[in-house]
């Protein structure tokens, strides 16, 4: 018995089924969530992910199923209460009019206001600004940001919710190499200090290296669930995004990595003084 099974989820999808037009974007699909765990959705484009994250949010109603929010239908919640106990970070991070940085991420509050928690807002504000590394463009109006540094504010909006449930939809997917490690380490101090996060992603790599456990989708279906090693195998990985796979361990962080197999598709590197460096280095010839 795994230790998820003794435990009562804080969010739970049952049998949630979803159409739209006459296509089925989730058929008939559970979901756990656990506090304390990175669960990652992934899968290929199309498979159900922002979807499902949308039906457990409770922005998105399901044709039949239901999804439980402690133990209650979010059915049954108010929509303040429901903001203060879950935030939702979607792919478009888009605000219709020309606010500052700082002003969106005041909107993060918007849900305590009038209650004791309100009274910490302006030290929770630079907390969620500094957290993501925005604090330097609090000044500028979120239109004249790049997609990464909306997203990036987008989350500050999110983390200032100051909710126990963290829902993102693709949160590195315009993000640079270091803000990515920066955003996901931001998940995983979010569950160890009790909270539960479900983050969509496509970087196969980096699902693995950040979450507690994986769920894989596709053609609106659960295909696998467990720890990342266990749903990463290159059969599953090859079947469900039809592409030919390496699966292997860094060798110096035993990181679980996942490549595309190119082998046979490019031509032997010729080592000379015109050839790029890298094509005649032993450590990229490994890999090769």
């Amino acid at each position: 018995m795994t230790a998820h099974a003794t435990r009562t989820p804080v969010l739970r999808a049952e049998g949630v089924t979803v159409r739209i037009g006459g296509r089925v974007l989730l058929d008939a699909v559970d979901l756990d969530v656990h506090a304390g765990e990175v669960l990652a959705l992934v899968g290929p484009n199309g498979a159900g992910k922002s979807t499902l994250l949308g039906v457990v949010a409770g922005d998105t109603a399901p044709d039949s199923g239901r999804t439980l929010l402690d133990g209650t239908d979010l059915r049954r919640w108010r929509l303040g209460d429901l903001a203060r106990r879950r935030a939702l970070l979607t792919q478009a991070n888009s605000v219709a009019f020309p606010f500052s940085v700082r002003e969106v991420v005041v909107m993060g509050r918007a849900p305590w206001t009038g209650l004791p928690e309100g009274d910490d807002d302006e030290l929770i504000i630079d907390e969620s600004l500094a957290a993501t590394d925005t604090t330097h463009l609090h000044l500028r109006t979120f239109p004249t940001l790049s997609g990464g540094e909306k997203a990036r504010v987008s989350l500050s909006r999110a983390l200032a919710q100051r909710t126990g449930i963290l829902l993102l939809d693709e949160p590195t997917a315009a993000v640079d190499l270091r803000h990515q490690e920066i955003v996901l380490g931001l998940a995983r101090s979010v569950a160890d200090a009790g909270g539960a996060v479900v983050v969509v992603l496509h970087d196969l790599a980096l699902a693995a290296a950040w979450s507690d456990r994986m769920v894989m989708i596709a053609g609106g279906r659960v295909r696998a669930e467990g720890a990342p090693a266990e749903v990463l195998t290159a059969e599953l990985v090859e079947e469900v995004y039809q592409q030919r796979v390496l699966i292997h361990r860094h060798p110096v962080t035993g990181d679980l990595l996942v490549t595309p197999d190119r082998r046979g598709l490019r031509r032997p590197a010729v080592c000379s003084q015109s050839t790029h460096p890298g094509a005649c280095d032993p450590v990229l010839k490994e890999f090769s």
